[in-house]
C-alpha cells in the first residue's frame, strides 16, 4: 500500500468514525477506529520521505476530519457531564466572575 492510499484509507475511516460517532454505534466506531490506526501505521512507514503536495494535501484532510472528530467526542462527553450533573441534583456548575468554573 502506497503513502497516498494509506492516507485516502485514514480519512474514509475518520469519515466512518464520524458517522458511527452521529448513529452513537460502537461496533462500527471500533471498527472505524481499528482501520483509521492500521492506516496511520502504514503512513508511518513512509517517516522520512519528502511528502508530496498531493500528500501534504491528504494529510491536511485527515487532519480536519480528525478535528471534527475530536470536536464531537467533546460535546457528546459534555453532555454526559451534564446529564450526570443534573442526577446528582448539581442544576449547574457555580461560576465566578471572568467566566471559570469553581467546580
Amino acid at each position: 500500500m502506497t503513502r497516498r492510499d494509506a492516507l485516502i484509507s485514514v480519512i474514509e475511516s475518520l469519515h466512518a468514525e464520524i458517522a458511527a460517532l452521529k448513529a452513537n454505534d460502537v461496533s462500527a466506531l471500533e471498527a472505524a477506529t481499528q482501520a483509521k490506526l492500521s492506516g496511520i501505521d502504514t503512513v508511518a512507514l513512509y517517516d522520512g520521505e519528502a511528502p508530496s503536495p498531493e500528500i501534504k494535501e491528504l494529510a491536511a484532510e485527515a487532519h480536519r476530519l480528525n478535528e471534527t472528530c475530536r470536536i464531537y467526542v467533546n460535546l457528546m462527553a459534555a453532555n454526559v457531564r451534564r446529564r450526570l450533573q443534573l442526577l446528582s441534583g448539581d442544576a449547574a456548575p457555580a461560576y465566578r466572575p471572568g467566566g471559570y468554573a469553581l467546580a
